[in-house]
């Protein structure tokens, strides 16, 4: 009976794909060329690239039959019989012992595989040849794309709503001295209308939600280990679908489905733990997670009635009894989100036991206890405390330090320097730190713009001259510090010849540094920028200072790697695949004029800069280039911003697109220069230029 087992056990396994879940939660070492041109055009000497190759790696190939990847309770039972064995066999009981839990490692691991292979819609039928690998490691690629996409769109959205609760705010006083208006200036304030609940319910309307049927197992494009900012970034993603419940469940209607007949429905496929249910305990590995029902989320947080075994309390049993995963996320208190909290997708669980009990209220609970399935990436978090790389604490806790404050005390915030690459350790040389933008020497800014009338800061968008080139709005929200909205073709802020402060929301990119920056010497690209902090999609990162030229005066310079063409128009008009913005800015230039598509005028950064020339170049990068006018309206000489595209954690290099067409460019011999690309991202062009 034990060999029969065995052999069951070993038959279900080989029909299970055989590749470990490769690549997930992990990335590619970057290693971006250390060459900084930002040119599209730019005709001149790159800096030679003599870095190491990018590791290739293999796909893995899929394996197996239809029926073992769809029912992962087939191999669950497998080991039922061979537990019911070992007990008609003491002689054997220990190696029998040890035999079985390298078993139910490689089941837990052929569930991983199973799900994974459910979640990606990966034809269980189809070939394990090298092409259909390749095929199935583009789609990896474009599920990860297609995550980053969604959460930009939502963030788009949810922060035109906080652009609305933020004027809601300011017509308080109004509001509350209206006639029939009931409720005071205070209440009108706390009347709090969620804006990412809002943004939810868009993104439902216009059919942008990434994955609107729920699924079993891992969610195509998040990796183990991904971070989440607020629970309504997993329910537009498809990953945990309600903003409040902590078990997110299939209904009895997938069970009408083919590839589900053979579950029982309810069914969980994914739980929050957030430390709102005291009967709650999480030891990493394990989990005794309380069921829904009965507890007073919004008020006190305890437990005031008895649970019943329903909805997703039922789901989780049946989770148990058809033996599938369970996607675990955790919710954890951070200084370093701009939230204050973040969530952390942790992997796949099973519930290996449920019963009911008396909590800690006396009231009935249903527990579960849910074990993490072997094989995946190690976790990101332990116990009740979100553990992320060492983020330092102060400026003193730095390996390698070279430099307390490049910008010497120029910036808000200083700005250090570490080398743990080079023995012995350098810093920076051979240029100047300037926070501010330089002009050479016979060139004159234009002065001729006027500014709006307001006072203080600029409230009114209807009233405001400034907010009315943005199509009467204003481009930014105050949250955070302050946030874009979303990329424009041109953003029109306040300027010196404006009545209202520094302050202004429309001030924003002139407010200077803002989160806590750093050097740093990578390991293949030169020098490399990341932060302390976590940011915020649409917050300001700085601008990109050296000393504004003409183009034509530089263009023979060998060996700078650091000029910047002002070509804000090759974005406005969708040029070299670029995506075009929203904007009217018809007034500023003639779109149909050739002669306009060339840089006049350029950013030289090679001996007088910020902390932008440092910054790497990606094909997927997490900072975007917003073109500014403020003191004047010459689109051809704005100023050039850096803004955050996505939401950064800490730690996270920061990057942005330098820019360059292909075959764009040319030797002092007149012959095209190729640089291959490095930067180490998914979805990278392979070649820089």
């Amino acid at each position: 009976m034990v060999s029969d087992a065995r052999e069951r056990v070993r038959d279900t396994l080989s029909v299970a794909p055989t590749a470990a879940l490769a690549g997930a939660g992990l990335t590619p070492v970057a290693t971006s060329p250390p060459a900084r041109r930002c040119s599209a055009r730019f005709q001149g000497k790159p800096r030679p690239y003599f870095g190491p190759k990018r590791p290739v790696t293999a796909p893995a190939k899929e394996t197996g039959n239809k029926k073992a990847k769809l029912d992962p309770g087939l191999a669950q039972a497998s080991v039922s019989e061979v537990n019911d064995a070992s007990g008609e066999s003491s002689a054997n009981a220990e190696a029998l012992k040890r035999e079985i839990g390298k078993m139910r490692a490689k089941v837990d691991l052929a569930l991983i595989q199973a799900s994974q292979s459910v979640a990606n819609g990966v034809s269980v039928e189809g070939s394990a040849n090298e092409e259909d690998g390749c095929s199935q490691n583009r789609s990896a690629k474009s599920d990860n794309l297609k995550v980053k996409q969604t959460l930009r769109v939502f963030n788009k959205h949810y922060l035109n709503f906080v652009q609305e609760e933020e004027q809601r705010v300011k017509q308080a006083p109004k509001l509350s001295k209206k006639k029939g208006f009931g409720g005071t200036e205070e209440e009108v304030k706390r009347a709090s209308k969620r804006p990412d609940l809002k943004a939810i319910t868009k993104m439902i309307e216009n059919g942008s939600v990434l994955y609107n049927e729920k699924r079993i197992g891992h969610i195509p494009g998040i990796d183990v280990g991904q971070q989440f900012y607020s629970r309504a970034e997993m329910v537009v993603l498809g990953l945990h679908s309600h903003w409040l419940n902590g078990i997110d469940y299939m209904g009895i209607a997938y069970g009408k489905q083919d590839q589900y007949k053979s579950y029982t429905f309810p069914l969980a496929v994914c739980i929050v733990l957030s430390g709102m249910y005291e009967d709650d305990t999480d030891n990493a590995e394990e989990i005794l997670y309380t069921g829904q029902g009965g507890h007073d989320l919004l008020g006190n947080k305890q437990q005031i009635r008895d649970q019943k075994l329903e909805r997703g309390n039922l789901a989780l049993k049946n989770g148990y009894e058809c033996s599938t995963p369970v996607r675990v996320v955790r919710g954890h208190e951070s200084r370093n989100s701009y939230c204050g909290k973040v969530y952390t997708y942790d992997g796949l669980y099973k519930v290996v036991k449920y019963w009911a009990e008396k909590g800690v209220r006396g009231y009935t609970v249903y527990k579960y206890k849910l074990r993490r399935l072997k094989g995946q990436p190690r976790l990101t978090t332990n116990l009740v405390n979100f553990a992320r790389g060492q983020i330092p604490m102060t400026i003193s806790d730095l390996r390698g330090l070279v430099c307390e404050d490049i910008s010497g005390g120029q910036e808000n915030i200083p700005i250090p320097v570490t080398n743990v690459i080079d023995d012995p350790p350098v810093a920076p040389t051979g240029f100047i730190y300037q926070k501010s933008m330089q002009i050479a020497k016979k060139l004159k800014l234009p002065t001729n713009v006027l500014g709006c009338d307001c006072k203080g800061d600029c409230t009114n968008p209807k009233t405001c001259a400034c907010a009315a080139l943005n199509g009467n709005d204003f481009p930014y929200v105050q949250r955070d510090g302050g946030r874009l909205i979303e990329a424009k073709a041109v953003v029109f802020e306040c300027g010196p010849n404006c009545g209202c402060n520094l302050s202004c929301v429309n001030r924003i990119s002139q407010q200077g540094l803002k989160y806590h920056l750093e050097v740093f010497r990578t390991p293949s690209k030169g020098w490399g920028v990341r932060s302390w902090d976590t940011i915020p999609s649409g917050a300001p990162i700085c601008e990109y200072t050296g000393i504004l030229t003409r183009t034509d005066e530089i263009d023979n310079v060998a060996e700078n790697n650091y000029i910047f063409e002002i070509d804000c128009l090759q974005t406005m008009k969708g040029l070299d695949g670029r995506e075009i913005r929203p904007g009217d800015v018809s007034s500023l230039i003639n779109l149909d004029d050739k002669r306009a598509e060339s840089a006049e005028y350029c950013i030289d950064a090679g001996s007088v800069g910020n902390i932008a020339r440092f910054f790497n170049h990606s094909c997927q990068p997490n900072l975007f280039v917003q073109c500014i006018l403020s003191s004047h309206h010459d689109i051809k000489m704005a100023k050039v911003m850096l803004f955050a595209a996505d939401t950064i954690p800490p730690l996270q290099e920061l990057t942005y697109d330098y820019g360059y067409a292909l075959d764009s460019v040319v030797g002092a011999d007149g012959k095209i220069i190729k640089m291959p690309c490095h930067c180490g991202a998914m979805e990278c062009k392979k070649w820089l230029y």
